[in-house]
C-alpha cells in the first residue's frame, strides 16, 4: 500500500481526537455492513449458480463441466457490466493497490456488481479490493456532505481502516498495515496519536462484521504446535522462501498476460469473456477446491489432510496459481490476499505431504506467511496471516523467523501489480477514474 504524507493531518489533541472518533466508529460499522450485504448478495448468487440450478437441471454442480460452463458465463456477464455499466466496474484490480482513487458514488454500483458476480461465480480472487474502494467512494461522498472541513484524505485512511477491519475481523489488521504509512507522514503527535482514529475505525468494523457473524476464524482440527525445536527453524524458512518464490512466479506472470489480453482485444467486454473460458478449463481441471476467494476451500483442503497425495496437491497448487493470474490479468473485480492465503496453505500441506515429520501447523503458516507476503509485499500481512489462520499464537516465533529470508527475496522480486504502458491500455484502463470533487 502506498503512503502518504496527509493520512493523519488534523491537531492530535485529546479533544479533537475525542470529538474525531464519532466518525471515526460510523465508518468501521459502515464498512462492515457493506461488507455483509457484499457477501449475502454473492453468497445467494453462488446458491443459484452452484446449488441450485445444476440441482434444477439434475446434474452434478462440481462436474467439471459444470465448472466451465458457469465460470464461462460470469466471464460473460462480467464482461457486460465493464462495458455497459456507469463506471466500468471501478478500476481495474490488477492496476491498483488497495489505497486506489477514490471513485464517485455514481460509480459505486457498477463495482459492488461487478465483485458479486466475481466472488459468487467462482472466481479465484477476493473481496478487499472493490470493497475498500466501495467504502471508501461512500465514505468520502458522505463526510464531505455532512462535514465540509473533514479532511479528504483522512476520510480514505478510515474507509481504509475500517475495511481492513472488517475483512479480518480484528483491528489489529489495519493497526499493522497502516503503521507504516501513518508513521511516515508528516505531522505533530506520537505514532498512537495518529493511528488512534484508523484503530477505532477498524474496531468498529472488526466488532461489527463479528456480530454479523463474519470474520476469519482460524480452521479447526489443527494439532497444536507445542514449541519450536531447532530442525523447525530450518522448516519454517525453507517453506516460507519456497512459498514466496511461488508467490513471486505468480507477480512475474501478471504484467505480460495483462498486456497480451488487451493486445489480443480491444474490447472491454471481451477481456473477462476470454478469461471466463481459461478460468472454466482451469476449474474443470483443478476442481471445485480451486474455485473461489479460498478461505472455505482452505478449510475444506485442511479437513481432508490424510486424503491429498503429495500429486494432487501440486495440482491444485498450480491450477489455483495460475486461476489467479488469469483473473487478476482478465479484469475481474477482486484482490489477491485470500486466494494467497489458500495457496500458502496448499504449498504447506505439498511439504507436510513429502516430509510428514514436519509439524502440520508449523507448514501451514510457513506457507501462509511466503505467499501473502510476495503477494502483498507487506511482512504484516503475511505474519499476520498466517498466525490468524492457524489459530497458534506458540507459532509466532517460529513466523518472525521465516519471514527473514522470504523477504530478502521478496524486497527485490516483482510486485503483483500492473502498470499499463501509454501506447497499451486496454479498453477497461481508460475507463474513466473520476475522483469526487474534494478529493
Amino acid at each position: 500500500m502506498s503512503g502518504d504524507g496527509q493520512a493523519a493531518a488534523i491537531d492530535p489533541t485529546p479533544k479533537r481526537l475525542l470529538a474525531l472518533t464519532v466518525p471515526a466508529v460510523a465508518v468501521g460499522v459502515l464498512a462492515a455492513l457493506v461488507l455483509w450485504l457484499l457477501d449475502e448478495a454473492a453468497l445467494g448468487l453462488e446458491w443459484v449458480l452452484w446449488d441450485a440450478a445444476p440441482g434444477l437441471v439434475g446434474v452434478d454442480g462440481d462436474s467439471g463441466w459444470w465448472i466451465f460452463i458457469t465460470l464461462t458465463i460470469v466471464g460473460l456477464l462480467v464482461g457486460l457490466v465493464l462495458w455497459l455499466v456507469p463506471g466500468h466496474g471501478g478500476p481495474d484490480s490488477a492496476t491498483v493497490e488497495l489505497d486506489a482513487p477514490v471513485q464517485p458514488m455514481k460509480y459505486v454500483p457498477g463495482i459492488a456488481l461487478a465483485s458479486i458476480l466475481t466472488l459468487g461465480g467462482g472466481v479465484s480472487l477476493g473481496p478487499e479490493s472493490p470493497i475498500i474502494g466501495i467504502i471508501t467512494a461512500m465514505t468520502v461522498w458522505a463526510l464531505t456532505k455532512l462535514w465540509p472541513q473533514f479532511p479528504v484524505r483522512l476520510s480514505v485512511v478510515l474507509a481504509l481502516a475500517g475495511t481492513i477491519g472488517a475483512l479480518f475481523g480484528t483491528p489489529i489488521a489495519a493497526a499493522l498495515v497502516l503503521t507504516g504509512p501513518v508513521a511516515a507522514a508528516p505531522g505533530r503527535g506520537s505514532l498512537w496519536d495518529r493511528l488512534f482514529l484508523p484503530v477505532a475505525a477498524a474496531s468498529a468494523g472488526a466488532v461489527t462484521t463479528h456480530l454479523l457473524g463474519g470474520g476469519i476464524h482460524p480452521v479447526p482440527g489443527i494439532e497444536p504446535y507445542g514449541g519450536p525445536q531447532p530442525l523447525d527453524i530450518v522448516w519454517g524458512m525453507l517453506i516460507a522462501t519456497v512459498a514466496a518464490g511461488l508467490g513471486l512466479l505468480t507477480a512475474w506472470a501478471l504484467p505480460p498476460l495483462h498486456r497480451l489480453l488487451r493486445r489480443l482485444m480491444r474490447h472491454p467486454f471481451l477481456v473477462p469473456a476470454v478469461g471466463g473460458v481459461l478460468l472454466g478449463a482451469l476449474g474443470a481441471i483443478g476442481g471445485p477446491v480451486t474455485l473461489f476467494k479460498g478461505l472455505d476451500q482452505s478449510a475444506e483442503l485442511i479437513e481432508g489432510v490424510d486424503t491429498y497425495t503429495a500429486g494432487q496437491l501440486a495440482i491444485i497448487l498450480g491450477v489455483k496459481m495460475v486461476a489467479l493470474v488469469v483473473a487478476a490479468a482478465a479484469s475481474f473485480r477482486g484482490g489477491r490476499i485470500f486466494p494467497a492465503i489458500f495457496l500458502g496453505i496448499a504449498t504447506g500441506m505439498l511439504f507436510h505431504a513429502l516430509v510428514p515429520d514436519i509439524p502440520f501447523g508449523l507448514a501451514l503458516s510457513a506457507g501462509v506467511l511466503g505467499f501473502t507476503l510476495a503477494i502483498s509485499r507487506d511482512g504484516w500481512i503475511g505474519i499476520f496471516a498466517a498466525i490468524a489462520i492457524v489459530g497458534d499464537i506458540t507459532l509466532i516465533p517460529m513466523v518472525c523467523v521465516a519471514v527473514l529470508p522470504a523477504w530478502l527475496l521478496v524486497s527485490r522480486g516483482p510486485e503483483m501489480i500492473v502498470h499499463p504502458e501509454h501506447d497499451e491500455t486496454g479498453p477497461d484502463e481508460k475507463a474513466p477514474k473520476d475522483q469526487s470533487p474534494s478529493a
